[in-house]
């Protein structure tokens, strides 16, 4: 157990404070730093992200003794995928499926509200919450004083004590402009979003342009207004959609960019999209920017020489197409947690690179993987151009394709076009070629969504 022995998280979004919460639960002596207090956390900035968790994370928030969520927030138990290339009579529809997730369900939680319970979990179990600015130097006071140090601040600030990892970082620049809205008036019954599928609105919903790039919305968990739905579109750079999402500087203007947006290349969806409205009293509903995806050598020495881990975006950034990010985080946590209780022995530079290096085999490196197959990268196109027909020809690699943002393991043992095709047969039940020449034609039903009737439906 970890009676006696101090623990200091440094940071205080998701990722900190679920491990400050496992570590405390675990009998650790705790201290959590942050630069900002917990009303500022909860409701004077954004959320960091759609932060959607699916199996594996859910099982890791478990681990640390932390609610996850399912029950709790709106239940999403498939994915709605339709691909396309151009706008208007220009448009040509590629691929339309709708499949269920495998056994599990996922679910998209505000980050600041899972911030602000974790907190009053927190201080009620006897933790100590500081609330100041730490550099580098405060830092090495910091490790200096406690037993194990953790550094989860996410991508910028203390991020450079760890030197990027050149090995393991494909990307030296943004893949996509992000645009992410929270929005209201929508609710979640079969009616909505019907003309995608049968489960209408406890799947989340994937457009995907060839051209422009991504956009997908999810069921969600507002902190104020609850059940709820967030959008994230992500812009290929150069594309007319980076442009328009560069022009949001507001809420407001982020719902009108996001409304225009769908009534010129995704007009199927634009009923249940123009039915939504903003969320009273939360003007931090949306949030601009990118992430260059980057791998970091997670172990770092401050000033006088004590070693201290990288946590989460700290240690990895991924591009958010993928959902890993806060995922990674939570499973990183966990598995820290796990390891420390059973450690007698100092938290130095060798168990730290261990730790890290046993969380880069089992979830890390694949989970990067993951992120570039969905992102389209040229050495996964082959892959891409095989999974996403056969996910359209059959429901059962459909769900394990999107399995994989759960589990995204089964990539590591894919390194070649034959490699691939094995394992869609092995999901599939069928082989690659059976399944490629029975794909349907794409053909997009549109909305007849009526919002009165949606409200009167609603699951939610």
């Amino acid at each position: 157990m970890g009676q006696n022995r101090s623990v200091a998280v440094v940071g205080a979004g998701q990722t900190g404070v679920s491990a400050a919460v496992g570590f405390l639960n675990a009998g650790f002596d705790v201290t959590l730093f942050s630069d900002r207090d917990r009303v500022t956390l909860r409701n004077r900035g954004p959320a960091t992200g759609t932060a959607v968790t699916f199996a594996e994370a859910q099982a890791a928030e478990r681990e640390l003794g932390l609610d996850d969520y399912v029950g709790r927030a709106p239940r999403v138990t498939g994915q709605s995928t339709r691909m396309f290339t151009g706008a208007g009579t220009e448009r040509q529809d590629v691929l339309d499926f709708d499949v269920d997730y495998d056994g599990f369900q996922a679910v998209g939680v505000d980050t600041r509200l899972k911030v602000d319970e974790r907190i009053g979990e927190f201080l009620v179990g006897g933790g100590r919450f500081v609330v100041t600015v730490v550099d580098a130097d405060v830092l090495d006071d910091i490790a200096s004083a406690h037993d194990l140090t953790l550094v989860a601040t996410g991508r910028a600030g203390l991020s450079e004590l760890f030197a990027v990892d050149r090995s393991r970082t494909v990307y030296d620049r943004p893949q996509r402009r992000l645009l992410m809205l929270t929005v209201t008036g929508l609710g979640h019954g079969t009616d909505v979003f019907a003309h995608r599928g049968l489960a209408g609105g406890e799947h989340n919903t994937f457009a995907i342009d060839t051209e422009q790039g991504e956009l997908w919305w999810g069921p969600y968990l507002h902190k104020d207004a609850g059940p709820s739905w967030s959008f994230l579109g992500f812009a290929k750079p150069g594309s007319d959609w980076e442009r328009r999402f560069g022009t949001a500087h507001d809420v407001a203007s982020a719902h009108r960019v996001v409304t225009e947006v769908h009534r010129d290349y995704v007009e199927w969806d634009l009923p249940e999209i123009a039915s939504t409205t903003l969320i009273p009293g939360d003007p931090h509903a949306w949030l601009r920017g990118s992430v260059t995806p980057t791998v970091r050598h997670a172990v770092g020495v401050t000033a006088s020489g004590h070693p201290v881990l990288a946590l989460g975006d700290t240690a990895i950034s991924y591009d958010p197409i993928g959902a890993q990010g806060a995922q990674g985080g939570l499973i990183q946590a966990a598995q820290l947690v796990a390891a420390a209780r059973g450690h007698a022995g100092p938290f130095d530079q060798n168990w730290l690179h261990d730790r890290f290096e046993h969380f880069w085999t089992t979830r890390g490196a694949a989970a990067v993987l993951v992120t570039r197959l969905f992102l389209g990268d040229p050495d996964f196109v082959q892959y891409g151009q095989l999974f996403f027909p056969a996910a359209a020809a059959s429901p059962r690699f459909g769900a394990a394709l999107f399995g994989l943002l759960s589990d995204p393991k089964p990539l590591l043992g894919i390194g070649s076009r034959a490699a691939a095709r094995h394992y869609v047969a092995e999901k599939a039940g069928e082989s690659a070629d059976t399944l490629l020449a029975r794909v349907p034609a794409a053909n997009f039903r549109y909305s007849s969504y009526r919002r009165q009737e949606s409200a009167r439906t609603s699951v939610a």
